[in-house]
């Protein structure tokens, strides 16, 4: 059994930043893509970032140049450092994560809970 769990969500002044982690565990065998998207109320869920495991990454239009992913390997981690936020950053974000629980195992889409992050005065 696999789980993401995110942290570090909270509510931020517009112009702020706010740091997202996502801890993976349990029977990981290899994680491949680590990705974050977000879901504003009334909206379809979107893709904030992705990174592959070995570095490549690719971030949604409107957070370009104001958020980063990053991840560690070997802690089976992913971060989100969002700059400059705005009030439409304001969403549930969540972590995905594409992992194979062995090495003749499919590769399958995990997904954290979510954290909440307001922009908001």
């Amino acid at each position: 059994q696999v789980q993401l769990v995110e942290s570090g969500g909270g509510l931020v002044q517009p112009g702020g930043s706010l740091r997202l982690s996502c801890a993976a565990s349990g029977s990981i065998f290899s994680i491949y893509t680590m990705a974050w998207y977000r879901q504003a109320p009334g909206k379809q869920r979107e893709l904030v970032a992705t990174m592959t495991r070995g570095g490549f990454t690719n971030y949604g239009d409107s957070v370009k140049g104001r958020f980063t992913i990053s991840r560690d390997n070997a802690k089976n981690m992913a971060y989100l450092q969002m700059n400059s936020l705005k009030p439409e950053d304001t969403a549930v974000y969540y972590c995905n994560a594409r992992i194979a629980t062995s090495l003749s195992s499919t590769v399958t889409d995990y997904w954290g809970q979510g954290t909440q992050v307001t922009v908001s005065l």
